[in-house]
């Protein structure tokens, strides 16, 4: 997502991470949450992860939603687009075999979906708008 940042300029951005070391790579002007790891093999963190993103969401009520995937970026579209803002899931760079599981159950709450990597777009699925790197 930092590779894509100056594309945000000039308007108020939440950094939502699961790791709070990434906080000294953000401005200190943005907001910035930590959030709990969790993934399906770790169903009660999944709960208190979807609790975090909601109050998130909640607080924040942001215009957009952008991912760049997995749990936290799943839950943060589902209730991003409960409040009415737009979605966008670009499918991580390190999916280069195949779409994120994340990314498949996303995919309907999604405004824009998007994939890395050109063989994995579909028509009906991601659409490859470029490479990040």
């Amino acid at each position: 997502m930092q590779r894509v940042a100056a594309s945000f300029a000039g308007h108020r951005i939440t950094w939502v991470t699961t790791l709070p070391g990434y906080r000294e790579q953000v401005p200190t002007d943005d907001g910035f949450r930590v959030v709990h790891d969790a993934n399906l093999q770790r169903k009660l963190g999944l709960v208190l992860l979807a609790l975090q993103t909601f109050w998130t969401i909640l607080v924040t009520r942001p215009d957009v939603v952008i991912s760049t995937g997995a749990a936290p970026g799943y839950f943060a579209l589902r209730f991003g687009k409960w409040f009415g803002a737009k979605t966008i899931w670009v499918d991580s760079i390190a999916n280069v075999e195949r779409l994120s599981v994340s990314g498949a159950k996303v995919r309907r709450f999604a405004d824009l979906w998007l994939t890395q990597w050109p063989h994995l777009a579909d028509d009906d699925g991601p659409e490859f708008a470029g490479a990040v790197l």
